[in-house]
This record gives C-alpha cells, structure tokens and sequence, in this order.
C-alpha cells in the first residue's frame, strides 16, 4: 500500500499533513551473480518506494535478496539491470567517485558483527567516522545518545556484545548520515541485548529521523518498524504498514 502521507520530521507536529518524500525508488531492479546456467539472480525485478524517516524492517530466508538490495541502496554494489534512486537520483549512474561522496555524506552502515578497532577506545572508534564527515557530532554525543556516556574511554574488550554494537552505531550515526542501513544488527546477540540494541535504533530513527532499513531474521521484529518489507527468492512477496508501532520491549520474543 503506498502512502500519501510522509512520517513528520522530528520537531513538526504530529498533525502535520506532509506530501511523501522518498529517500528511494528501485524499478524493476535485478542483480545477477555468475552467467549462465550456474548464474545467481539474487534479485528479481523488484519495485519499491521507501519514505523518507521512515523505520523499515526487511524480513526473509537467507538468500532471498534483503543484503543484496541494501548492498545496491548504500552504494557498494550495482543492479545488473533496472534502477535504484536515492532521492530522485538514479545510483546506478554514478560514477565511482560519485558513490564514494555518497557514502561518506549520506550512508551509515551498522553490521551484525562490529568491526571494531581493538586497540581503540569506544570514543577513538567513532572518531574514526567522525574525522571525515563534513558536518559530524562529537563522538561523545554520539555515545550518549545510544546510552554509553559512560563508557566513552572503554575498549572493546571491556565492553558486552550490545554495548559493541551499540559503539558501532553511535560510530554509524556520528556523521549524521541521511539513512542506515543495519543488516543483522542483532544476530550474534541474546535476546535481552538484542532488544537494548532495537531500542536505540528505535529511539535514534524517531529522534534524528534517519531513514532506518534494518534486516533481520526475527519476524517479531516486525513489530517496530514504520513498514515491513517481505523477501522471498529475490523478490518482494509484500509491503506492510504498521498502524501502531511497538517498542522492543513490548514484544512477545
């Protein structure tokens, strides 16, 4: 279902009627890996809007597309036939340099394992990001804002498999990027720091109005986005939209 209305920006009143800003457009977008009769079609002709601000989760099997599409919408891969535009420019266009500008001032990634530098502090690994992005917060407001403000001069050694990942994505959101793309945010967590992690995703996309697409494969997760994107077999079975949204903590794990 395509909505005429677009999700009010942090700030405006919630009865603010808004025309629909889209962050992406795909059109009968395919990516295919290898030729032949061993070739991979990971994705199939998908079409898709996706609101600006919005809090999308993408469900399905392993396989069905979901990384692949995320991999073509931050600019690290390209379709191998249609289109995928980020706000009305079309990605596949643009030249390498082009999509490298567009990482660095429009694309957070956050990844189900963290990346992190070991021999860095929590402070000194978002720095990292935050040194070469034109407009960044500081790294300590980066890590209060996803709840470490005191844990800025922590290792990662010294800090639990949420409190990483939650490093990563005060790193991910220093550079204020435009949109986030989270492929399983929670997947090497328990289902307690998991939700912790959802949490400040939840609260991070509600307050800064990131455009947020997360992939999991928890389909209770579901529960919290904005929309849900169903994938099966490099394709879209269906789009949903949640009338009323629930924090992770609310859920029924």
């Amino acid at each position: 279902m395509k909505r005429t209305m677009a999700k009010p920006l942090p700030g405006a009143p919630e009865t603010a009627e808004q025309p629909l800003r889209l962050a992406f457009e795909t059109h009968d977008l395919s990516k295919v890996y290898g030729e032949g009769p061993s070739a991979v079609h990971a994705l199939r002709g998908v079409n898709l809007e996706i609101p600006e601000g919005e809090l999308i989760v993408l469900l399905g099997p392993s396989g069905s597309g979901k990384s692949t599409l995320l991999n073509i919408l931050g600019g690290i891969d390209r379709g191998t036939s249609g289109n995928a535009l980020f706000r009305g420019k079309d990605l596949s266009r643009m030249s390498e340099r082009e999509l490298t500008r567009y990482r660095r001032d429009h694309v957070g990634f956050v990844f189900q394992f963290y990346n992190l530098m070991p021999s860095l502090t929590a402070r000194e690994n978002v720095e990292l990001v935050s040194e070469i992005a034109r407009d960044p917060m500081s790294s300590v407001e980066a890590l209060e804002r996803v709840g470490l403000g005191d844990r800025v001069d922590h290792f990662p050694s010294e800090l639990s498999g949420g409190e990483q990942q939650r490093v990563a994505i005060a790193r991910a959101i220093a550079k204020r990027p435009t949109v986030l793309f989270c492929d399983e945010p929670t997947g090497a967590l328990d289902i307690k720091t998991g939700i912790e992690v959802l949490q400040a995703l939840q609260e991070l996309n509600e307050t800064l109005g990131t455009t947020t697409l997360v992939i999991t494969h928890a389909s209770a997760t579901a529960a919290i986005a904005d929309r849900v994107i169903y994938f099966l077999d490099g394709g879209i079975r269906r789009v949903e939209e949640n009338d009323v949204k629930l924090r992770p903590d609310q859920i029924s794990w």
